[in-house]
């Protein structure tokens, strides 16, 4: 069975994607809702390094952003086969057209909304993030939620102020809303 044939036996809409900038607690609040509800834990990022063998900054550095992009896209289907999974998709996987049809055609997507200082102080010194590898990583960031805002807003079936809730608060509102919707 291919890639794809796999992907079409797929129930819809029965994976929990968390989207949302760098920052936003993607990794942290997916690796807390897979363990309450029982369900495999993916950080996208995580998959794309264990496939490539080398890290992100790497991959950018040899292959540029398009060449991370499409790796990302790449993994993204593969991990789509894992059947009811949570999965923490990096920052700019939304960017991608099909990354976001993929996303809505097989899983509730979960914006987490950050708002820039809190991202800020949450990865000022995280040095595994090349596109904040600039002399105002603040401004940057700034920049990169102002282009994304709208696309992750619309790529969302619900989204989620994480700037001040605590992590159980947000774990909660997620189970909550996917049960809504007949998630198990």
């Amino acid at each position: 069975m291919t890639d794809t044939q796999a992907l079409n036996v797929l129930p819809a809409k029965n994976i929990i994607i968390l989207i949302g900038m760098m920052g936003a607690g993607k990794t942290t609040i997916g690796r807390a809702l897979a363990r309450k509800i029982g369900r495999k834990f993916i950080d996208l990022d995580h998959a794309i390094v264990e496939r490539c063998g080398v890290d992100i900054p790497t991959i950018f550095d040899i292959e540029g952003e398009e060449g991370f992009r499409k790796r990302e896209t790449e993994v993204l289907q593969d991990v789509l086969g894992d059947g009811d999974i949570v999965l923490a998709t990096g920052g700019g996987a939304v960017l991608r057209e099909e990354n976001r049809q993929l996303m809505q055609q097989y899983g509730q997507v979960f914006y987490l909304r950050v708002d820039v200082d809190e991202l800020y102080r949450r990865v000022a010194k995280d040095k595994n993030r090349p596109l904040l590898a600039t002399a105002n990583p603040k401004a940057r960031l700034a920049e990169l939620l102002a282009a994304r805002a709208a696309i992750y807003e619309a790529a969302a079936d619900h989204i989620l102020d994480s700037t001040e809730d605590s992590l159980n608060v947000v774990v909660n509102q997620i189970i909550n809303l996917s049960a809504e919707r007949g998630l198990k």
